[in-house]
């Protein structure tokens, strides 16, 4: 069965959040599955070969799960207006897909939570756009057409969903749940009809 991986790092729950809702979108498309993983945190005592699995919650991310991939939402809170440490370690050690090309033509989106209502989202949603275009990777956010980007109060961004969390890590709005589903099974449903085209044509 073909997935979409749902690569994240969370540090207080709210993109975790956002990722399982995305996960059920992406599973509401027939013919496609997520494949939900996330990735350890960085920290100055951080030791880049342990390979300990997580006690609970998603596995850590393999190289494979990323190279066989057929598309990739990727996830991260804001930090300055950029993605969290863990996360852009883990992409600056995906080299290898990016050499042999296993990404290209490929659809991706992010997602991202944020404490304050202008804690850098769009940028940190950028900031993981530009390594997904560099594996030559097709960007596919929530386009203003979509009744719940009007809707949401929450957060919300044509980039990619978002997350208003508040200093107490408030929970996701119905509105945004609907709206990360929403983009989860956009995504699953790229990603099968570039599979089917590719089959026949190669770019």
């Amino acid at each position: 069965m073909p997935y979409v991986l749902v690569l994240y790092y969370s540090r207080f729950g709210s993109v975790a959040a956002l990722a399982a809702e995305i996960a059920q979108g992406i599973d509401q498309v027939p013919g496609i599955e997520a494949r939900v993983r996330t990735v350890p945190s960085v920290s100055p005592d951080f030791d880049p070969d342990a390979t300990d699995i997580p006690a609970d919650g998603p596995l850590f991310c393999t190289e494979d799960d990323f190279a066989l991939t057929s598309a990739i939402a990727l996830g991260s809170p804001g930090r300055f207006g950029n993605m969290a440490a863990p996360l852009k370690y883990f992409l600056e050690q995906t080299t290898g897909s990016w050499v042999s090309g296993r990404l290209v033509g490929k659809p991706a989106t992010v997602f991202t939570s944020t404490t304050t209502p202008h804690g850098g989202q769009e940028s940190t949603l950028l900031s993981m756009i530009n390594p997904l275009l560099h594996h030559g990777m097709l960007i596919t956010g929530v386009p203003f057409t979509e009744p719940g980007l009007h809707e949401t109060i929450g957060g919300g961004s044509p980039y990619g969903v978002s997350h208003i969390a508040g200093e107490s890590h408030n929970a996701l709005h119905p509105e945004l749940k609907n709206l990360a589903r929403h983009q989860g099974a956009r995504l699953a449903t790229y990603a099968l009809r570039l599979m089917n085209e590719t089959k026949t044509r190669q770019y």
